[in-house]
């Protein structure tokens, strides 16, 4: 089908440029003859996040011709109109923070819809929709969750899709929600045709590299549109910052080149801080963003940080090789199980016992970065000793019940060893301590996890294999998946083949792009999974793919497939 132009009909149809700029209870800024005032607009959107119970954040970005500190007016309605205001001040913005606005709009009412704009020398912005928190008693909540939005890589179908969507109470983002990388960079080839080439053109590092890799995503329309839509939770990931960023450092960071790598993560932090609709739950700790938000009686949702803060740095099987090119079992077991292996640091280990103990919340949700679940393939096929198009062979030879050679019997019966060390498999005991954590409190505990451009749905069982709760693994907006590695396989042979070989794994996708709608209820939670049919055009078909639920209770903390 064509794609549907409501995200820009929404925008259009709630532009308060229809709205009697005497209507509006704000300050605008600077004079009508004033030069410094006569380009201005909302070249970025609107955009809102980090919804409570009485507040919410506001964010747009003031685009104008020169600089200078400028008074910008917002306001809250309970109508698209406006003519019901609620909440309305003005804040103040300029170059030091790239002239991106943030407000925390008070003295809301809990489990509300609300519309906001902003207006500036008799500018107004585009009108968006937020929504805050219910308290109490909750029967549903409902979330667009993303993951993996490489603005070269396609168009941002995904985001339009979502942002049709009338019922959501939030949108959850699990990071790299920006990419850092040149515009020859990753998975960039299509780019220059689809007019998507990465601004700046180099690979970013300066604080002005971040803003204006920032800058560019924002003036994509459909992600415009599910900002206006409905409000922001995000965390970061690697590429907000620098690809593979562990605590001092990144894979993609060569301070020899490119200076102190935490020169690099600070000014990351503060672009972040500003493009993002984030609250600082220290203002004083850029850095520190995990926080909890709670949906009454119904769901905790705590969103974690496992890249920044507290990670120690990623083991690489490179160097756990022997001559032959196997792994020293030995040593590789013995450095995985170090107890004091970091992967969220304990401070934040710390704060979300607490945030768990403390909830009576019937959901315990983990908004994070990268995959919890076990993620176990046999070694030849990791180390690359033995190809997986031929475990693809054998798993469908599986599959169909024919007879496997004894070679292909012992490709099988190899070792299992994690595939990706960049995830909690490469963090023993920290994962461990959470799931011990999880159990011992007696929560249902979910997992949301990005990263892997992937759609997966895993049970998640401690190191005795005792059932804790399940992980719903997020596919990207438009970063490749496994596809790309095996253009040549059927894509569902590789998705039932990686069902056969990972042992809590119990569904995959991994062709498509797309995001999770989660829905959460007394008795149960579900992930929809829903996926466009491509990213390479402006028009495109959407799906809803597998549906996976999992049931509260001890005895249930296990996926229905």
């Amino acid at each position: 089908m064509t794609e549907s132009n409501s995200r820009r009909k929404f925008l259009r149809n709630f532009s308060v440029g229809t709205v009697a700029a005497s209507t509006l209870p704000l300050a605008g800024c600077g004079g009508s003859d004033d030069p410094l005032y006569q380009d201005i607009s909302y070249a970025h959107g609107v955009a809102s996040g980090d919804p409570l119970a009485d507040r919410v954040i506001l964010w747009t970005r003031i685009t104008i011709a020169a600089g200078g500190d400028i008074d910008v007016g917002w306001s809250v309605a309970e109508d698209s109109a406006f003519t019901k205001v609620v909440a309305s001040g003005t804040t103040t913005t300029g170059a030091a923070r790239d002239y991106t606005v943030k407000v925390d709009a008070t003295g809301l009412s809990a489990n509300k819809v609300y519309y906001y704009r902003f207006r500036c020398q008799g500018k107004e912005s585009p009108v968006g929709r937020t929504k805050t928190l219910p308290t109490g008693t909750v029967t549903q909540a409902k979330f667009a969750v993303f993951s993996c939005s490489n603005y070269p890589t396609g168009y941002f179908n995904v985001y339009a899709e979502a942002a049709k969507l009338e019922d959501m109470d939030a949108a959850l983002h699990l990071g790299d929600y920006i990419y850092e990388y040149a515009a020859s960079g990753y998975a960039s080839a299509d780019a220059a045709a689809m007019g998507r080439a990465s601004q700046p053109a180099n690979e970013i590092i300066t604080l002005s590299d971040y803003r204006r890799r920032y800058q560019q995503y924002r003036s994509d329309i459909d992600l415009q549109a599910v900002h206006a839509r409905m409000p922001f939770i995000a965390v970061w990931d690697d590429h907000e910052l620098a690809n593979d960023t562990w605590r001092e450092g990144a894979e993609n960071h060569d301070p020899a080149t490119e200076g102190l790598f935490l020169a690099r993560r600070q000014m990351a932090v503060q672009a972040y801080n500003e493009w993002m609709p984030i609250r600082l739950p220290d203002a004083a700790k850029p850095d520190r963003i995990y926080r909890s938000f709670d949906y009454g009686n119904l769901l905790s949702l705590h969103m974690l940080d496992t890249r920044v803060i507290g990670r120690d740095k990623q083991f690489a099987y490179a160097n756990y090789l022997n001559s032959d090119r196997t792994l020293n079992t030995a040593k590789f077991t013995a450095d995985m199980a170090a107890p004091t292996r970091q992967l969220m640091g304990a401070e934040q280990v710390t704060w979300l016992q607490g945030q768990m103990s403390k909830s009576t919340a019937t959901w315990q949700i983990l908004g994070q970065q990268v995959l919890m679940a076990r993620m176990n393939l046999p070694a030849p096929m990791v180390l690359g000793t033995a190809g997986y198009p031929a475990y693809f062979a054998i798993a469908e030879k599986v599959r169909t019940g024919q007879a496997l050679t004894a070679a292909e019997q012992t490709l099988l019966d190899a070792p299992k060893i994690p595939y990706n060390l960049d995830a909690w498999d490469g963090y023993q005991a920290a994962r461990e301590t959470v799931l011990t954590m999880a159990k011992t409190l007696n929560k249902n505990m979910i997992s949301l996890a990005g990263d892997t451009h992937n759609a997966w749905a895993s049970d998640l069982a401690d190191v005795n294999g005792q059932a804790v709760g399940v992980e719903f693994g997020v596919p990207s907006v438009t970063s490749p998946g496994f596809d790309s590695y095996f253009p040549t396989a059927n894509p569902v042979t590789v998705a039932s083949s990686l069902e056969q070989l990972i042992g809590p794994l119990q569904y995959a996708e991994t062709f498509n792009r797309g995001f999770v709608v989660l829905v959460v209820t007394p008795t149960e939670t579900r992930a929809e999974y829903r996926y466009v049919n491509t990213i390479k055009s402006k028009t495109y078909t959407a799906t809803t793919g597998k549906i996976v639920r999992t049931l509260p209770g001890a005895a249930n903390r296990k996926l229905v497939v």
